[in-house]
């Protein structure tokens, strides 16, 4: 049978038969797979801890009937120890691979693989607020699948901005004469943090109001949920609390 190789992000896994897991990956240059990792649940296994969710390899796998299986896997990057010792990594990291879970094949390209690494080596290292990182992943995420909000426009007619309403079912900042009734307001600075975790502006995102960060998490919650057509269930978990990530 052809074998093949490629770098991936372990996106979940789950028991098969007695020492058996189905590996749910992101892959480099294959889009999505799922392969079966044999034997990996016994203490004698030769790569098991380098296929546990978090984790970047580079696998080896030969192509099956209805599974790939997985032949071999080194460790690119062990991010997992560091993202689950602190409760908001987890909980960030969590809803991340969920969303990338949600990515069909046509969406899942090298650049949301790259994105995906970044983020999780961000988390990490702790280098910004976890919910910060979480935010702006799914941001570009989003715009990588083709779903880019509209931030500096009016989503629904392209009136130049800024404009002051969200609406997450209308694609993003709408201005007056779009806004449907009752649409909530977005504060100057909420409106300016969506531009800077979009762009990676990251001195400006760290220097953001808690507040302002609170209030562009739910604003990108909305907004990823109903572009992926149902729930991130660990978004449920994650705090919005401004804490680096390390509590």
């Amino acid at each position: 049978m052809p074998t093949y190789r490629d770098e991936v992000v372990i996106l979940r896994t789950h028991k098969l038969g007695e020492a058996d897991r189905i590996v749910t990956m992101l892959s480099r240059r294959h889009g999505k797979i799922r392969a079966v990792a044999k034997g990996v649940r016994r203490t004698t296994s030769r790569f098991g801890a380098r296929l546990e969710p978090f984790m970047v390899a580079d696998v080896q796998l030969y192509e099956g009937r209805s599974l790939d299986i997985i032949q071999q896997a080194e460790s690119l990057g062990s991010y997992g120890a560091d993202i689950a010792t602190h409760y908001d990594r987890y909980t960030s990291a969590h809803a991340m691979v969920e969303a990338a879970d949600r990515l069909n094949e046509a969406e899942a390209t090298p650049q949301q693989y790259l994105l995906l690494v970044g983020g999780l080596r961000a988390l990490a290292r702790g280098e910004h607020a976890s919910r910060s990182v979480l935010d702006s992943y799914l941001l570009r995420a989003m715009a990588l699948s083709g779903w880019a909000p509209g931030l500096s426009e009016c989503a629904r007619c392209g009136a130049p901005g800024p404009h002051d309403t969200f609406v997450a079912q209308l694609g993003g900042m709408i201005c007056h004469d779009c806004a449907p009734t009752g649409a909530a307001r977005v504060h100057p600075d909420t409106a300016q943090l969506l531009d800077s975790l979009m762009a990676g502006e990251w001195e400006r995102v760290d220097a953001s109001s808690a507040a302002s960060c609170a209030a562009a998490s739910g604003l990108i919650a909305a907004y990823a949920q109903w572009h992926l057509e149902r729930g991130i269930r660990s978004l449920a978990h994650v705090s919005s609390a401004r804490d680096g990530g390390d509590r």
